[in-house]
């Protein structure tokens, strides 16, 4: 099973911050943290238990990684994880559940408030910078683009057409790293954002997360009659390296989408069947979206001239798969 990334070795010393620390993508930020020497806090809604093991067990955890409880509307429990820190990266956000009866208080309004609490107590501990993840999600819905814009680091989406159209998740993310943004603009604090498109990769955490879920259903023919709309890729360990290049790069600013690959759905099956034809697949495809093409104009250029290479698709689709069939998402 392939689930190595090139290391880099570099003792770095500093002690940095990373919210969030258990999820998807902050797991591979917090590894590759340790291994290029850095001290990591790692802030966490619950420590201990099984969700957190995976964290623990990291090489370097034991003499460089402390996990700690925070809470993203508690102030004084973030104050406390990062006072001290040279940089935090803040990737923790509110989940949307489907039990949720009133988004817009119990995501959208968490979100916000707890990235401006990350912010001021980042300010208050004097942070060098500040890594925030936001997502392709607060850069591509708005309809007054025209379509053959190419999608960069200007574009936002409309957060009053996610609100009309019921889009709570890309509604969080843009509103809250709009109000980031005021904030960095008003307290001269160093920040960055990274927008990721869909990520794929290996898992280090105990529980599959939503977008991997993405392609676990396409392996099972979930559903048997898919829509074949437009995907932007990128890997799971690109987005976390892209995270630490920000952080380390003095010529760094700004936002910085985060993609590698655009296929249409059924490109990204043909893909899967001709290395693992043993699995279930759809077996029809309608055509969603085609006449949309900026949404498969996405451009990650500015992250590739900062100095990111990113992973062939194929490399992370593989890793991916051998990585579920050794937890037992797949057989």
């Amino acid at each position: 099973m392939t689930l190595t990334v090139e290391k880099t070795v570099q003792f770095h010393g500093e002690t940095v911050c990373v919210t969030g620390a258990g999820g998807f993508i902050a797991s591979w930020l917090v590894r590759l943290l340790l291994e290029q020497g850095y001290n990591v806090r790692g802030t966490v809604r619950e420590p201990g238990g099984e969700k957190n093991v995976h964290l623990e067990n990291l090489e370097g955890a034991k003499e460089r990684l402390k996990i700690l409880k925070a809470n993203l509307l508690d102030y004084d429990s973030l104050l406390e994880a990062i006072n001290g820190c040279t940089g935090v990266f803040h990737t923790a956000s509110p989940v949307l559940s489907q039990t949720a009866s009133n988004p817009e208080v119990e995501v959208i309004n968490p979100a916000i408030k707890g990235t401006l609490n990350v912010l001021k107590a980042c300010s208050v501990s004097k942070v060098k910078r500040v890594i925030m993840t936001s997502s392709v999600g607060a850069v591509l819905l708005d309809p007054k683009r025209p379509r053959d814009k190419f999608v960069d680091e200007s574009c936002w989406s409309d957060p009053e057409y996610c609100r009309a159209t019921q889009n709570w998740y890309y509604m969080s993310k843009t509103v809250a790293e709009q109000d980031a943004w005021h904030y960095s603009e008003e307290s001269g604090l160093d920040l960055i954002s990274i927008c990721p498109s869909l990520v794929l990769g290996p898992i280090l955490q105990p529980n599959l997360n939503a977008s991997c879920l993405v392609l676990v259903k396409l392996l099972n023919g979930d559903p048997e009659r898919c829509e074949n709309k437009a995907r932007n890729i990128v890997d799971v360990r690109d987005v976390a390296r892209a995270h630490i290049l920000a952080y380390e790069n003095p010529s760094a600013a700004g936002r910085y989408l985060c993609t590698a690959h655009s296929v249409r759905t059924k490109e990204l099956v043909d893909i899967l069947k001709r290395l693992y034809p043993q699995y279930t697949y759809p077996k029809d495809y309608v055509d969603v979206g085609l006449d949309v093409s900026g949404i498969e104009q996405v451009s990650g250029n500015k992250l590739r001239e900062l100095g990111l290479d990113c992973m062939q698709l194929e490399q992370t689709l593989v890793d991916i798969v051998e990585c579920f069939q050794h937890k037992g998402i797949l057989k």
